[in-house]
């Protein structure tokens, strides 16, 4: 059976994946790949709050400034 980048166990073929997948859908079988997913999530947070503890007011508002203007310029027509 083929491994995923994980180590994780998937079907070689369409069928068995498509089986595998109706049955992570309808709880009978849980999906590995959710554990990994929400850690990785959880280390971006603290991340993310540890780079602007260690920032300047200014420099963060600068930052979203920044980010602001860029949303905003998307949006023009």
């Amino acid at each position: 059976m083929p491994k995923g980048p994980n180590g994780e166990k998937r079907p070689a073929d369409a069928i068995g994946l498509a089986v595998m997948i109706g049955k992570i859908a309808t709880g009978e079988i849980e999906d590995e790949r959710e554990s990994l997913s929400s850690a990785a999530a959880e280390m971006g947070r603290k991340g993310g709050k540890a780079r602007a503890d260690g920032m300047t007011p200014e420099r963060r508002s600068e930052i979203a400034k920044r980010a602001a203007a860029k949303r905003w310029a998307d949006k023009k027509p």
